[in-house]
C-alpha cells in the first residue's frame, strides 16, 4: 500500500513539474518573445563523478547533460504558442532552452562561486541586474542582446579574460528555470523584473523591443553586457580553481 501511495505522489509531482515547465515556456515565448525549445533532458546513467544524471543524447561523455538542444535542433527555437504547447505536452520533463541572441537576451555565465561573488560586487556598485539563472555548477546573468563585434571590442580591451567565463550570444543557448538537468535543478537566483518596474538610477539599461518598436510590457529589464563585464571578469579571475569547468 505504501508503495502504491508513493507512486501516486511521484506521479502527481511529475505532473505538477511538467505543468510548471509548460507555463514557463509559454511565458518566455509568448509574453516575452524569447524563442525557446525543449532540451535533450536527462537519463538514468550517473555522471562520472557519481553525482546527478546523465544526458539523454547519444554522447556518453556529454559535457552539459540535459542542458542542450538535441531533437529538435537549436534552429527550431520559436515563439509560436501552438508549437511550444505541443512540445511540452508531449515532453513535460524536457528542460526549457532559450536560443540566445538576435532579439532575445544574451547571457554571460561563470562558475557558481564566482557568480555569487560577482553579484555581491555588483550590488555594492548599486547596479540594477536582470534575471540571473543558477544551476548547481554555474550562474548566468542575462543581458541585453549584443553583437559578436561589440563583444569582441569589449574583450579586446581587457588584459585577460578567464576561460571559465562563457558568452551566450547569437547562435548560442541557455537553459532556463524551472528545468532539471544532469547536475540538478535550474532556478532563478534573481527573478525577472518586469519593464513596468520603476526605472533604476543606475545607467546602461535597455529594454528588449519587438521589431524595433515598443517594448513588450511583460519583458524583464536587462543590463548591457559592458555594465557587468568588469565585475564578472574579476570574480572569475579570483575563483579558487580558476573555474575552468564547463559543466552547467
Amino acid at each position: 500500500m505504501r508503495e502504491i501511495l508513493g507512486r501516486r505522489r511521484r506521479l502527481r509531482l511529475r505532473r505538477k513539474e511538467g505543468a510548471a515547465r509548460l507555463e514557463a515556456a509559454l511565458t518566455f515565448a509568448t509574453a516575452w518573445q524569447w524563442p525557446v525549445l525543449p532540451g535533450a533532458g536527462t537519463a538514468p546513467a550517473a555522471l562520472r563523478d557519481g553525482r546527478g544524471l546523465g544526458c539523454a543524447c547519444p554522447d556518453p561523455d556529454c559535457a552539459v547533460p540535459g542542458a542542450h538542444p538535441f531533437d529538435p535542433g537549436l534552429l527550431a527555437a520559436t515563439t509560436d504558442e501552438r508549437m511550444v504547447r505541443w512540445w511540452w505536452i508531449n515532453r513535460p520533463a524536457a528542460p526549457v532552452i532559450l536560443a540566445t541572441g538576435g532579439r532575445a537576451p544574451c547571457a554571460v555565465s561563470l562558475p557558481a562561486l564566482a557568480g555569487a561573488r560577482a553579484l555581491v560586487a555588483l550590488d555594492r556598485m548599486g547596479m540594477r541586474l536582470g534575471p540571473v539563472v543558477a544551476t548547481p555548477t554555474r550562474w548566468s546573468l542575462l543581458v541585453a542582446p549584443y553583437t559578436l563585434e561589440r563583444l569582441g571590442e569589449l574583450l579586446y580591451s581587457k588584459d585577460w579574460v578567464p576561460s571559465s567565463l562563457r558568452f551566450h550570444g547569437e547562435g548560442g543557448y541557455l537553459v532556463l528555470p524551472p528545468s532539471e538537468i544532469g547536475t540538478g535543478q535550474v532556478r532563478w537566483e534573481r527573478p525577472p523584473v518586469p519593464l513596468a518596474a520603476p526605472a533604476p538610477s543606475t545607467p546602461v539599461l535597455r529594454r528588449i523591443t519587438k521589431g524595433g518598436g515598443r517594448a513588450e510590457a511583460a519583458a524583464p529589464w536587462l543590463p548591457d553586457v559592458e555594465a557587468v563585464l568588469d565585475a564578472l571578469v574579476e570574480a572569475s579571475t579570483s575563483a579558487p580553481d580558476g573555474g575552468s569547468r564547463l559543466a552547467y
